[in-house]
């Protein structure tokens, strides 16, 4: 019935929103937000209805989400970084139909989820920085997922990719693109040396892991990443616990998977932290 038609991996960094601004720092993301609108074209061109967003910057410390509103409009000013993202403005079409799908599936699959659609629930800028470049027309509806999980399973966020892809494929009438929307290392500059890391990671050890990583993903050597993702997420300090590329592969097969990557942006260091925007072959399941 339905398709998954895309997948990536993807930046969210407020720095992007700061680029657009008049000053220091004017231009300074713009090979980051060219790769989200290389991505949008991607997507437009595959006849992507849909993009659903595992959003790093949603945090829950209980079960798994879905911010399934109709509509989403509003200005935000980030709690976490307000000096970087203040009053801006959106508006974007959900797709509640979509969500409430997912969310049976992944709970019929073992894995509670909830579809929320009669809250004051808004979007987090890991959904809205993306979308600002990739949606600005509204083109695409959009669902976003809760993945910044402080209590949870990896293999529960498998298990929750797996399943979306079968409601997707098996009840949804449409195609969908799924972007994991968060970094590779995630240690943020310590207090007071901002200026000194606002285009570098924070350490060697953490820039060279990244970079292992990456090379990884473009031999397409899954089930060695597979197998170090829970230690990679801890000790490199991986955003979300990287729960966002748990659910990513989940959908794609897991350590099964055989797609090789395609670096959109390069990898890039931000306020300490390891960024890149990179896409995902989508592939049939167990071939």
């Amino acid at each position: 019935m339905g398709e998954l038609a895309y997948a990536a991996k993807i930046t969210h960094v407020p720095s992007m929103y700061l680029s657009e601004m008049d000053g220091p720092h004017k231009g300074c993301r713009e090979h980051a937000i060219e790769g989200h609108r290389e991505i949008s074209k991607r997507c437009r061109a595959l006849g992507v209805d849909t993009i659903v967003v595992f959003d790093t910057h949603w945090l829950v410390n209980s079960g798994y989400h879905i911010n399934n509103a109709p509509h989403f409009k509003g200005i935000y000013t980030s709690n976490e970084l307000p000096h970087f993202i203040k009053n801006l403005p959106y508006e974007y079409d959900g797709n509640p139909a979509l969500g409430h799908l997912i969310a049976k599936a992944v709970t019929d699959a073992g894995v509670h989820m909830r579809a929320h659609e009669d809250t004051s629930l808004t979007l987090e800028y890991g959904s809205l920085v993306p979308m600002r470049y990739m949606n600005e027309d509204r083109h695409f509806k959009v669902v976003s997922i809760a993945s910044l999980l402080t209590v949870h399973d990896l293999q529960d966020s498998v298990t929750m990719g797996r399943a979306l892809r079968s409601a997707i494929e098996d009840y949804y009438d449409g195609k969908v693109a799924i972007f994991a929307s968060g970094s590779l290392s995630h240690r943020f500059a310590q207090n007071g040396t901002a200026d000194e890391f606002m285009h570098k990671v924070w350490s060697p050890f953490l820039e060279e892991f990244d970079h292992r990583v990456i090379e990884m993903w473009r031999n397409g050597d899954w089930q060695r990443f597979t197998e170090i993702l829970p230690e990679y997420a801890d000790k490199c300090h991986g955003e979300g616990f990287m729960h966002d590329t748990a659910m990513l592969l989940g959908a794609l097969g897991w350590d099964e998977y055989k797609g090789k990557v395609e670096v959109i942006s390069p990898y890039f260091g931000s306020s300490g932290t390891g960024q890149i925007n990179v896409e995902f072959p989508v592939q049939p399941i167990n071939q």
